[in-house]
């Protein structure tokens, strides 16, 4: 399998994850929406380094390749302009990510608890911005390898 091909299945999946997040969020299960949201954007991220043959932190959180990707890749200017949006998305959904599956331990604070309606909203928003930018950077990949 290529980087093309890795690519595609993890925008695939992250796409996968984002209906989840929504279905999560039309349940009520907020804590789920971030869990499934967070999934989405680290795999709509990593599909793009992939793309750009840049090899990710095996972490979830992708910024600091986005950085890499910033200064060493040329990248198109529309998603250059969304690197630090995409970057943010990463580091807060990132650092969610136990706390939507685990909750606060030490308080004893169920999962379920920590997320209101809007926090959802928020993380369904991030992950659709970040999944948005990975399909169009795919389309525009698979276009310039038809163009040979």
């Amino acid at each position: 399998m290529n980087t093309y091909e890795m690519a595609k299945a993890y925008i695939g999946d992250a796409g996968i994850s984002l209906r989840e997040a929504k279905d999560s969020f039309e349940n009520g299960a907020y804590h789920r929406t971030v869990r499934r949201a967070q999934e989405c954007v680290e795999l709509s991220l990593k599909g793009v380094l992939r793309l750009f043959g840049i090899e990710y932190p095996k972490s979830h959180d992708v910024s600091s390749a986005l950085d890499e990707a910033e200064a060493h890749v040329n990248i198109p200017k529309w998603f250059r302009e969304k690197t630090e949006e995409l970057k943010r998305a990463s580091r807060r959904l990132a650092q969610e990510r136990a706390l939507a599956f685990y909750g606060d331990e030490r308080a004893f604070i169920p999962p379920e608890k920590m997320y209101s309606k809007k926090d959802a909203e928020e993380a369904i928003k991030m992950a659709e911005e970040c999944l948005q930018a990975a399909r169009r950077l795919l389309a525009e990949h698979e276009e310039k390898m038809k163009q040979g």
